[in-house]
């Protein structure tokens, strides 16, 4: 099904660290997106502090979502529907978001939806490249997930494989705490790589030798401990010796994504992939997984980077989608931490009709 949508939507998401809110118009026109970044508030802490993160999506909330409606030149009167992620993520920063859409719903009259968060990722590799649609292989790569999906476009993506533990995005956080690169940890690692060797260390490839299509990335995040330790711990390592360990971990890291994607298309008989999700913007697994798709006989799709990390753009697609489709959201809807992509726990049976206020 090509990615269609109701007129002006407004799309808000607040699942972890960033206050997003973007305009889509017709699901796939990007009409304005606005991005509240906490880099500097969880910097000192080596990542994201919940209450920290909550607190500030209140004190900018308001502001971020004037902006994408000053930025798209229009008002509240001037939109066709509102979405907001409703999750998986931490649930603090999800009902910042998902009361200020309710608020805005109720005072409008506006039809509104909630969204899955992974939903709204793989929605917006369809934002990104308009040739793509479904079916295809669907690979989420974040700080919170690692999963493979065959996208339908007839119903709920199914799901293939997931991470057994860490996901990759966090275990490039925790490598970076490792090697005192700072935060975020993705871009961190993948600046020191540069000046590293892949092939530096030898660290393990996950899995490399079970069937299936499940990740993990614990074990490499140890690996990485215990040469950092074998080293001397890091005071007793020069930069060079740093980049060597960050170029080393994020190759086999990669080639963990490279190994699984693969055997999902074999599996699958599809000839697309697309890659969503904060880590889709590395700029190894970009050139490695295109060179496979070239050798393989597949097309490997990447969204342009500000719409791989967590933005607004991808909720208000997705929502834009659903509200085209006859779905609408109560007020009994609440946030939900972890919840498979497909499964609607924050859509009570009570709440099903449509509210769209008086």
């Amino acid at each position: 099904m090509p990615l269609t949508g109701m007129g002006h939507v407004l799309g808000i998401e607040s699942s972890c660290d960033e206050m997003a809110a973007a305009v889509v118009a017709g699901g796939r026109e990007i009409c304005s997106s606005v991005v509240a970044s906490q880099v500097e508030v969880h910097e000192p802490y080596g990542g994201v502090v919940p209450e920290l993160a909550s607190r500030d999506h209140v004190r900018v909330v308001s502001g971020v979502v004037e902006g994408a409606l000053r930025q798209a030149g229009l008002g509240l009167n001037d939109l066709d529907g509102i979405a907001v992620t409703a999750g998986p993520g931490l649930v603090g920063s999800l009902l910042v978001g998902l009361s200020f859409a309710k608020a805005l719903a109720y005072r409008s009259g506006l039809p509104w939806v909630a969204v899955h968060h992974l939903a709204g990722h793989l929605v917006a590799a369809e934002v990104g490249d308009p040739e793509l649609s479904p079916p295809y292989i669907g690979l989420v790569v974040s700080g919170g997930h690692t999963a493979l999906y065959r996208v339908t476009g007839e119903a709920a993506p199914d799901l293939l494989g997931e991470t057994r533990d860490d996901a990759v995005g966090e275990a490039f956080d925790k490598v970076a705490k490792l090697l005192g690169l700072g935060f975020p940890g993705g871009p961190a690692v993948s600046k020191a790589a540069e000046d590293g060797d892949p092939e530096g260390v030898d660290f393990p490839r996950p899995m490399a030798k079970r069937s299936g299509l499940d990740f993990s990335y614990s074990g490499l995040k140890t690996a990485v401990a215990l040469e950092v330790q074998r080293r001397g711990g890091l005071e007793a390592m020069d930069p060079q010796a740093v980049s060597d360990v960050a170029a080393s971990f994020q190759a086999a890291a990669v080639d963990s994504l490279l190994a699984r994607t693969r055997r999902a298309v074999e599996r699958e008989g599809l000839d697309q992939v697309a890659v969503v999700g904060g880590v889709a913007a590395n700029r190894r697994l970009r050139e490695k997984m295109k060179s496979m798709g070239a050798r393989r006989g597949f097309q490997a799709i990447f969204p342009p980077a500000d719409l791989c990390t967590d933005n607004a753009v991808m909720i208000a697609a997705a929502g834009a989608r659903a509200l085209a489709q006859g779905e609408r959201d109560g007020w009994a809807v609440s946030a939900f931490s972890r919840v498979p992509v497909g499964d609607t726990p924050w859509r009570p049976p009570q709440d099903s009709e449509a509210v769209r206020g008086t």
